[in-house]
């Protein structure tokens, strides 16, 4: 699986739309293992780009801090399933706590 976690300074972003770099994290569920991390510069930032653009890199998955409702559904319209309400720490610790089960999440930092 891959799953992509928009980042600023090493960190989870709080909000996937204002993030530097996307980790895209190939990830082994049956290990529970994580394969690879590549960091990658997302395209300018307008509505519904980010989603697509994820998708044809092979995201199944974003894991962030914040993210609109409307923003969510093209994700899912994408076929790549969101989580919010993640804390901010590296992609890897973010993404083993998820291959874990104990990924904490809150609130979803986002109100648009």
């Amino acid at each position: 699986m891959k799953i992509a976690l928009p980042v600023v300074n090493g960190k989870l972003s709080l909000h996937f739309g204002h993030c530097q770099s996307f980790a895209l994290v190939e990830a082994d569920e049956n290990s529970r293992e994580i394969k690879e991390t590549e960091y990658t510069q997302p395209p300018p930032h307008e509505p519904g780009v980010l989603p697509k653009w994820l998708h044809d890199l092979g995201a199944d998955l974003i894991i962030a801090g914040g993210m609109g409702q409307r923003a969510q559904k093209l994700f899912n319209d994408n076929n790549i399933e969101v989580i919010v309400g993640a804390e901010s720490d590296t992609p890897e610790n973010v993404v083993k706590a998820y291959l874990e089960n104990t990924l904490t999440t809150g609130s979803n930092l986002c109100d648009h």
